[in-house]
């Protein structure tokens, strides 16, 4: 066991693009819901055999919606049911510009966070009123300006691309602006519309205007050319760091190792073993009240479907999928199991199959969704 994902679901205000579990932070029994996190984290680790995590990241929602006690809370109550010992790699949490005050950043790094992953999306305030967000661009510098000002040395920058109405000049101004900021990581997002956002609704009713995706795939080039000319690595299709500030949580997925997820709604994989919990908060209360843990499924990966998960999770990585790792994992070499794939991949110029890793190429980065689905529901 890896890492953790722990769950916040309450918002102060709810994004146009955004379909994760979320309610609005009024009226919520806010308190009561830290406790039974705490208790799902007690539970599960009494359960397992209680080994070191090398990463934590709290979600949501929004984390930062929550007051400086109920972090305080929620903080201390991580400390004693996850860290028996305090030799964490990677204590991070995702944060609201223009939410973070002193008094919660101080809060924050007293009890050992030591990443901060800050929803900026653009720095165009136009933009931000269209997608929904509260923020504006002087929050972000400020909320930075604060957080170097309590310790944090550690911090990433969400970006998105592809949104109704924004230009190339727009994500370029963006990244202009982020680049004059003391920030080690940035994550780039193209814009997707899920169903049950305000988004999509205004997609069914024609009232959404996007960018064609030629434009899409050129902010994606401009995103790659500009992070390379000011020194972040690509090391992941959407991620970008100075080298040794990468994402160490995030890495554990694409890395496809096992997690826990507490929280409502949240996903692990825990031997073998993918889980999701019950989405409504209430129901989710009850059920870790009675039983300690809040399940809504629990479905055990084959040895085939684990191998594609593999393939797909680990060529989103610049590195890609390392051939030895693959063997140690399913006992299989894996030209053995998808020669066919890999040869029509390196054909069509998407892959490139080295001696130690196969890998997307440059065309690959541009068309990944179309390479990962070569390896989905083979089995």
């Amino acid at each position: 066991m890896q890492s953790a994902y722990i769950h916040i679901p309450f918002c102060h205000h709810i994004c146009h693009y955004c379909d994760f579990n979320k309610v609005y932070f009024k009226q919520q029994p806010v308190d009561e819901y830290i406790e039974m996190l705490i208790k799902e984290m007690n539970h599960a680790r009494q359960k397992g055999n209680g080994e070191q995590l090398k990463t934590i990241f709290i979600g949501g929602g929004t984390p930062t919606a929550l007051t400086a006690t109920q972090l305080d809370r929620l903080l201390e109550g991580i400390t004693l049911a996850l860290l028996p010992s305090n030799e964490l790699i990677e204590f991070a949490v995702e944060a609201n510009p223009g939410e973070l005050s002193l008094d919660k950043l101080k809060v924050l790094k007293n009890a050992g966070v030591n990443r901060l992953s800050i929803g900026v999306q653009s720095f165009n305030d136009e933009l931000l009123k269209k997608i929904g967000r509260v923020h504006r661009k002087e929050d972000v510098f400020r909320t930075i300006e604060q957080a170097e000002q309590v310790g944090f040395d550690n911090m990433s920058i969400d970006l998105m691309y592809g949104l109704p109405g924004q230009t190339i000049d727009h994500f370029k101004d963006s990244l202009a602006t982020a680049f004059a900021l003391n920030v080690m990581h940035f994550s780039a997002y193209s814009l997707i519309v899920e169903p049950k956002t305000v988004f999509y609704n205004l997609m069914q009713k024609g009232k959404l205007s996007l960018p064609p995706q030629e434009l899409e795939a050129q902010m994606y080039e401009v995103s790659m050319e500009q992070m390379e000319k000011h020194g972040f690595k690509q090391y992941e299709i959407s991620n970008y760091a100075i080298p040794g500030y990468e994402s160490n949580h995030n890495l554990t997925y694409w890395n496809n190792d096992y997690y826990y997820g507490f929280g409502a709604g949240a996903h692990g994989y825990l031997n073998g073993v993918r889980t999701s919990n019950i989405g409504p908060i209430k129901k989710y209360m009850e059920q870790i009240e009675q039983t300690g843990e809040a399940y809504n499924s629990k479905n055990a990966v084959s040895n085939e479907e684990g191998m594609e998960e593999e393939m797909f999770l680990g060529l989103r990585k610049t590195a890609g999928v390392n051939k030895e790792m693959f063997y140690k994992k399913f006992q299989v070499q894996m030209e053995n199991v998808f020669s066919e794939q890999i040869n029509k991949l390196v054909k069509q110029g998407l892959i490139i199959n080295e001696e130690q890793a196969i890998k997307l190429t440059h065309q690959g980065k541009l068309l990944g969704n179309e390479v990962f689905q070569e390896f989905i529901g083979l089995t």
